[in-house]
């Protein structure tokens, strides 16, 4: 925390971190092996390595990446309620819109976020 009591970007970045890996956990089983969050003006990206569950890498082995791909999206459709708390209750910004992508080779997961503006985070220190 700054003298000012706001939070590096870098904080508020790990929280999304947190909070979206924490989602992944709960609700597919299992979390990503990697995850990192960039906040960058009014965006946050979170890019999430090695998230597909057994069954859904079996899937992907046996070319039948669509039904994975349906499965994941539409699931997060559902979800998106809870992937936009973790991000407003991070950020102190609306999330106006959303958007998640998911590619097989390699296994990858990216969760795009539009805020209604920046975060205010505080100036210098560290990331």
């Amino acid at each position: 925390m700054s003298e000012l009591g706001l939070r590096t970007r870098g904080q508020v970045a790990a929280e999304i971190t947190n909070g979206i890996v924490k989602l992944f956990s709960e609700y597919y089983g299992r979390g990503p092996v990697k995850a990192k969050t960039f906040v960058v003006e009014n965006y946050s990206l979170t890019v999430l390595e090695d998230t597909l569950t057994t069954a859904e890498t079996t899937l992907v082995e046996a070319g039948r990446e669509e039904i994975v791909r349906d499965f994941r999206l539409s699931f997060q459709t559902e979800m998106t309620e809870s992937f936009h708390a973790v991000v407003e209750h991070a950020t102190g910004c609306k999330v106006i819109t959303y958007q998640s992508q998911l590619a097989f080779h390699p296994d990858a997961c990216f969760e795009v976020f539009v805020l209604d503006r920046p975060p205010t985070v505080a100036e210098g220190g560290q990331d």
